[in-house]
């Protein structure tokens, strides 16, 4: 068991008719963080949500908001997104061939930094990037899409990322997305991930609060 083991909802996986009040319902269930996927229909096959939306979200939401931008050239959009109230922003290694100037915008502009890779993208394209960022953000399915199935070889690249934080000396959070239920989740934790983004398991649950638990291995 460890208390230390974040949940950030997706609110991907919410009923989206009723945002406020899920929103609401992750709160009280006691996820640490919301989750919020951008999609431009470009860097992936599909479109979800934009600033708007977040500054909704931000009025309701009492817990961090963990933005996952998967857009091409994330940079233009940073600092609309940390105004509209991103607590971390995480763009993707695939998007960009300037990630520095990445992680430096989305620093001055207050927010924390993220980067993620995608299932098939080798964690050697970020290994000089790790002693920059806040988290990493290893995906566990194909992004674009919520309720896939996980994908259990991505589970070495979270060993390998720890690694690299240990051996660069550097305290970052490692996150897992896609296909976290009970059971991936332990594998997740063992791998040594610490943020574990859920939406389909969470949301879809009778008892949001034994699902939160479960995640973090209470």
């Amino acid at each position: 068991m460890n208390s230390d083991i974040l949940v950030s909802a997706s609110l991907l996986g919410c009923d989206l008719s009723n945002l406020e009040n899920e929103i609401k319902r992750a709160q009280d269930a006691g996820t640490d963080w919301l989750h919020f996927d951008v999609m431009d229909g470009i860097f992936v096959p599909n479109i979800s949500f934009g600033q708007p939306i977040l500054n909704a979200v931000k009025k309701r939401s009492g817990v961090p908001i963990d933005t996952h931008l998967m857009i091409k050239e994330p940079i233009r959009y940073v600092e609309e997104f940390a105004k509209a109230g991103s607590h971390m922003i995480t763009f993707h290694i695939e998007a960009t061939h300037e990630p520095l100037m990445v992680i430096d915008r989305i620093h001055s502009c207050g927010a924390k930094a993220g980067i993620s890779v995608k299932p098939g993208t080798p964690v050697g394209m970020i290994k000089e990037l790790v002693p920059y960022v806040d988290m990493v953000l290893i995906m566990t399915v194909e992004p674009g899409f919520g309720g896939q199935g996980f994908i259990h070889e991505t589970l070495k690249k979270v060993s390998m990322v720890k690694a690299l934080a240990d051996g660069a000396g550097k305290k970052i959070h490692i996150e897992v997305d896609g296909g976290i239920n009970n059971k991936t989740a332990a594998e997740c934790r063992n791998a040594g991930a610490d943020v574990l983004v859920s939406g389909s398991y969470l949301f879809g649950a009778q008892d949001m609060s034994k699902a939160v638990a479960s995640i973090k291995g209470l």
